[in-house]
């Protein structure tokens, strides 16, 4: 094997975002673009010679060619092995997996979640740690910083008779002195659900008539969800649809909630709906769960979830704790509260719910943007939080819509809805924070002068302020998390901008109100929290400095 260092210079937009680093295609294609940041990786973590390594990603457009390269980097490096997804694919909660049970230096997953694919749309790269989660602050700004300097790389030349690894055939291959095992990228992962969960009374009550349907959205869950719900649990073939993952996503945008995964709403809200329907996305962390003509908010499931904890196989020995994203509404907290148990508020990205795992603190955690998960990987997990579901409908032999409103009538609902404006120019949507905090000092009272918080209708602000977090863990604190606007009577009202885009800037306005009164259970969530939208779009003048009329999405 030929090593050869190529001489390179450094790109200056190579800052990891909340899950690594996320380009358009045409960036990643760039000569030395890929190889630059991948280098940068490689120096930063320091893996000793023979370190084992997993690799795989969501299939999308770039990946098996990225694959390619990496494969020979990590020779060039001194990898001992790298564990490959058969076809460059691997789930992100399937590659934790991979990483905990077979216990690696780490991961590297390409992947841009769920942005668009296709050659012209999204790409990314993310380097998950030991525990198998994503690479904390510290080791990600270490990346950034190595790329900003950067003067050559390592790369391995590829022998001419076999210019390229074999990935669509499980074994193991020799590309120098480094091993590249092609593995089933769904077997690991599906005996881990099987552990977690009473498949047994999941094939009964499908086997009884309950019927599901789970959109794949043509992202890398297809053959996860084809294994799971049709081999081993027994539902119908067609109770699984765009199963086939494509690199462009089949055209569409593989994000699991009302506006994206119209198909499966359509369905669910149609005549003769399944019992149950879910969603998943491109990379496969992220899910949507409705019922028959109902739909489940995040908050509320990872809530559900927590409250049903001790009806399934793998959480009856109890609950550590609960942690949840600041955004996410606070009905999570009230079961938490309910079962004499911690519940820890973090800033958005799953890194920061690693650590209070890592440290037993917490078992379930979740973000309102369609992410929930438990201490049984690192990572939200979409076909997770689906079989939970399940296994608490099995458990329950209710329907999902009577659960939730059992749940809301014990709990109180906390009434919840998110606003994306996406893809607004950046300049729009910084002047709209940087509004946001000037107002701090008119907006909430102020004792010394006698002055009490500004007064909306029969709603007052109680405290304005830019959400910072203290690691419990390793004492780091993370500040411009997003900004709170929380009234006397806990409602609140959250402004943040995404870290997930790769063109323009998404602004999310996330809304909350707790309504303990059963009575009022029934309203729209949009209808219920008119009066907290009419609220934020005044305060942040938002339509005057956007141009937008209405959000890109609501959920």
């Amino acid at each position: 094997m030929q090593v050869r260092m190529v001489a390179t210079t450094p790109f200056t937009d190579q800052k990891p975002g909340t899950s690594g680093l996320r380009k358009r295609v045409q960036a990643f294609r760039q000569p030395h673009y890929l190889e630059n940041f991948v280098q940068s990786i490689f120096d930063t973590i320091a893996a000793p010679p023979g370190a084992v390594l997993v690799l795989g990603g969501d299939g999308r457009y770039y990946n098996r060619e990225a694959i390619q390269v990496i494969l020979r980097m990590a020779a060039a490096n001194g990898f001992g092995r790298v564990l490959v997804g058969r076809g460059g694919i691997l789930s992100t909660p399937a590659a934790s997996c991979v990483i905990r049970k077979y216990q690696t230096y780490g991961g590297i997953i390409l992947s841009a979640s769920h942005n668009p694919g296709g050659p012209d749309g999204d790409f990314g790269i993310k380097y998950n740690t030991a525990n198998g989660g994503p690479a904390p602050e510290k080791i990600t700004e270490a990346i950034y910083a190595a790329s900003k300097t950067i003067a050559q790389y390592r790369i391995a030349d590829a022998p001419d008779d076999a210019p390229e690894i074999e990935l669509d055939v499980l074994g193991d291959s020799r590309l120098g002195d480094m091993t590249v095992s092609v593995i089933d990228q769904v077997s690991d992962y599906a005996e881990l659900m099987e552990s977690l969960f009473d498949f047994a009374a999941i094939r009964a009550m499908l086997a009884q008539g309950f019927r599901i349907k789970f959109d794949a959205m043509h992202a890398v869950t297809g053959p996860y969800a084809r294994e799971i719900f049709v081999n081993r649990l027994g539902a119908p073939a067609d109770s699984v649809m765009n199963a086939t993952p494509l690199p462009d996503f089949g055209g569409g945008h593989p994000d699991p909630n009302l506006t994206y995964a119209h198909e499966l709403v359509e369905i669910l809200y149609g005549d003769n709906a399944p019992d149950f329907g879910a969603a998943s996305d491109g990379d496969g962390d992220r899910n949507m769960i409705l019922g028959r003509h109902f739909f489940v908010t995040p908050s509320d499931s990872l809530a559900i979830i927590a409250a049903n904890a001790h009806r399934v196989t793998g959480y009856q020995q109890g609950l550590a704790g609960i942690a949840r994203s600041m955004p996410t509404s606070a009905a999570a907290d009230r079961v938490a509260a309910a079962l004499g148990i911690p519940c820890y508020e973090t800033p958005t990205g799953w890194k920061f719910f690693g650590n209070l795992m890592d440290a037993g603190k917490v078992t379930l955690c979740g973000e309102e943007s369609f992410g929930t998960g438990s201490d049984h990987i690192r990572e939200k997990d979409g076909l997770w939080a689906v079989l939970f579901w399940l296994n608490i409908l099995a458990a329950r032999q209710q329907s999902v819509e009577d659960i939730v409103r059992e749940h809301w009538a014990r709990f109180g609902r906390n009434v919840y809805s998110r606003h994306d404006y996406e893809g607004i120019p950046s300049d729009a949507a910084n002047g709209v924070m940087k509004l946001l905090h000037e107002r701090f000092a008119e907006l909430q009272a102020c004792p010394e002068q006698g002055r009490g918080g500004a007064q909306f209708g029969r709603l007052q602000v109680k405290l304005c302020d830019d959400f910072s977090y203290a690691d419990p863990v390793d004492g780091s604190i993370s500040t411009g998390q997003g900004v709170r606007i929380i009234f006397t009577d806990g409602s609140r009202i959250v402004f943040r901008l995404s870290g997930t885009g790769t063109e323009g800037a998404t602004l999310r306005i996330y809304l909350e109100s707790y309504e303990p009164d059963v009575s009022n259970h029934h309203l729209d969530a949009q209808q219920a929290l008119a009066t907290l939208i009419g609220i934020a779009l005044e305060i942040s003048e938002l339509r005057k400095r956007t141009g937008r009329e209405r959000p890109t999405v609501i959920t």
